[in-house]
């Protein structure tokens, strides 16, 4: 126990004769000023510098103004009378000269008119059986006592039958004029309409009544 109580001591005896000497230092720093050199080695004075701003340019000079033009006063230039020489009558003279008269150009000819074309002369009927009778009246139209007039028309080929019917004229009764084209395309025969003594074809109408006999 002695010992440790002997160890401490002195320990603490040593860092207080160290703090007594920095108190010591520091006392003498400040009485010396070494404290204040130090201050100024630190903080170093700020430098000023002046900058200096550029002049503007110079103004332009205003343009001078403009001058008074004199003008000076009119003056008249002096009269000069010119003796003029009488003027000469000049005579021209044309001669007429005979001009030809221009070609005289005869119209040309009118163009001779197109050859007349012969009509064709007409088919014509061969035989007998181009008519109608009682006996061509169709059964039911007979009984359902059906009459008119059907107008039709048909073409003539070159070797006289007939190639096509139209009715262009209704009896009223469809089943009569059926019966009128079936009829004159079967039975009718022609003798050829011709042209310059060729066969040609042709085209006829025809009225066909259908009446009954009482």
């Amino acid at each position: 126990m002695a010992y440790a109580n002997e160890g401490m001591s002195k320990n603490r005896m040593i860092a207080l004769a160290l703090v007594a000497l920095l108190h010591i230092f520091l006392g003498y720093a400040f009485i010396t000023g070494l404290a204040l050199k130090a201050v100024k080695a630190i903080v170093q004075p700020l430098e000023t510098v002046n900058v200096k701003e550029e002049a503007p340019p110079p103004e332009e000079p205003p343009p001078p103004p403009p001058k008074d033009i004199e003008i000076p006063p009119f003056v008249p230039p002096p009269e000069v009378s010119i003796a003029q020489d009488a003027p000469t009558n000049t005579i021209t003279t044309q001669s007429e000269v005979a001009r030809p008269d221009p070609p005289r150009v005869a119209p040309p000819a009118p163009p001779a008119p197109p050859a007349a074309v012969a009509p064709p002369s007409p088919a014509t009927p061969k035989g007998r059986g181009n008519v109608f009778s009682d006996d061509d009246f169709p059964d039911a139209s007979r009984r359902a006592e059906e009459q008119g007039v059907t107008r039709v028309s048909y073409v003539i080929g070159t070797d006289g039958k007939v190639t096509s019917c139209t009715v262009t004229q209704s009896s009223g009764f469809p089943r009569l004029d059926d019966a009128t084209c079936k009829i004159i395309m079967r039975r009718f025969r022609f003798n050829p309409a011709t042209r310059d003594g060729q066969p040609v074809t042709d085209t006829k109408t025809q009225p066909v009544r259908w009446q009954l006999k009482n």
